[in-house]
């Protein structure tokens, strides 16, 4: 019977983890005890549909631990899934705890396969494979939504399988096994090309996003109809209608980061696109604070630090520049988010009243439209066209 462990129960380990425990055993190991407490209670620590109806079914075999020896003895396979946040100090993802995970794996259980999913710089799994001197390490990259997580693990694009191997081939099979589409693809690269994989994907959604928002840009400083444009440029089936509502910019926890870490690995390589997609970013969020400062606003209100709807997660969300920005100019700045307990949020008042936050809001924010809204429709700044995420 396979035995894996999965280190890191954030969306993408706790997604991996409970589409594979549908048909193997599966220990999850987090340092967060009151994580680890709530999923063993088969609660889930973060909105995801998927997630809470699986963590509810009998059949699924999960458990949640934050002992590592527990988690990791005799484990088949050992799936990383651990935090690699930007460092703009050295211009790279910070993959200090990938490789204490990859160390106390080969420590506790030398046989098993290591699976790296978090996303890392491209040369990353070779420079493990060769500093523990084993092929037994792979990437496998992940392409999930917050808030969908779990569906797409079960409704997967594609797999991708970085390494050449028995082992990290059976992996595939674990994966494509376990998921809702038998014949979804599974690409066998090597390690180095998967990492590229990973970091090309994210850089490319960026980039349709920038496009759509400098697009945006453009009509409204010139007064043209924003949406008329985008439909006509939509049409064409080359390019679709996908991915085209404009916003206050990319974000989300992937995105701002792996555009980043992607630029840095251009260093010794010629290159204008992906510098320009990281600086447009930059730059839509300048053009719109400027548009919001032009109307002179006493009081700026913020409805909801969230991407999209069904997530309750706001890392790196691309209001959070807009509202950077705002302080900056002195402007006060009011938040409604109900997911935040808090009083405040870097230092601006919460109101989490709803009736009491839009008599406090002289202009409000928001990046996606709510019904909540339409009372104070000529009060709102957004720029979603279509009503999507």
């Amino acid at each position: 019977m396979t035995k894996i462990a999965v280190v890191g129960l954030g969306y993408v380990g706790l997604a991996n983890a409970l589409l594979l425990a549908r048909n193997h055993d599966v220990i999850g190991l987090d340092t967060n005890a009151s994580r680890v407490a709530l999923l063993n209670d088969h609660l889930p620590p973060f909105a995801d549909k998927e997630i809470e109806e699986h963590l509810q079914r009998p059949d699924i075999r999960f458990q949640a631990t934050v002992d590592a020896q527990e988690a990791l003895s005799s484990a088949d396979f050992v799936i990383v899934s651990t935090p690699t946040d930007f460092d703009e100090m050295s211009h790279s993802f910070d993959t200090s705890s990938v490789e204490s995970v990859i160390a106390s794996a080969r420590e506790i259980c030398p046989t098993s396969v290591i699976v790296i999913k978090s996303t890392v710089p491209v040369g990353f799994t070779a420079t493990m494979r060769a500093r523990h001197q084993t092929e037994r390490i792979v990437f496998s990259p992940e392409f999930l939504r917050e808030g969908r997580a779990l569906y797409d693990s079960l409704y997967p694009s594609r797999i991708v399988i970085g390494g050449y191997s028995d082992e990290g081939r059976a992996f595939g099979e674990l994966l494509r096994s376990c998921s809702q589409k038998p014949d979804v693809t599974v690409h066998v690269t090597g390690p180095t090309e998967a990492e590229a994989i990973k970091l090309f994907s994210n850089t490319y959604l960026a980039m349709r996003v920038a496009f759509f928002n400098e697009l945006d840009s453009f009509a409204m400083s010139r007064g043209l109809d924003s949406r008329q444009i985008i439909e006509g440029v939509s049409g064409d089936p080359r390019i679709g209608g996908h991915y085209n509502n404009p916003s206050f910019g990319y974000g989300g926890y992937c995105l701002p980061k792996d555009t980043k870490q992607l630029q840095a690995n251009f260093t010794t390589v010629p290159q204008n696109m992906i510098a320009a997609i990281v600086d447009a970013n930059r730059t839509r969020k300048d053009f719109l604070v400027d548009e919001i400062m032009a109307r002179r606003p006493a009081s700026v209100g913020i409805y909801r630090l969230v991407m999209k709807s069904g997530s309750d997660n706001f890392r790196q969300s691309s209001v959070l520049g807009l509202i950077r920005r705002l302080a900056k100019r002195g402007v006060r700045v009011i938040v409604h988010e109900p997911n935040l307990e808090a009083k405040d949020f870097l230092g601006h008042e919460v109101i989490n009243d709803l009736a009491a936050f839009k008599a406090a809001s002289g202009i409000i924010l928001a990046n996606r439209r709510s019904a909540e809204l339409a009372d104070v429709k000529s009060r709102v700044f957004t720029r979603d066209l279509f009503g999507a995420d």
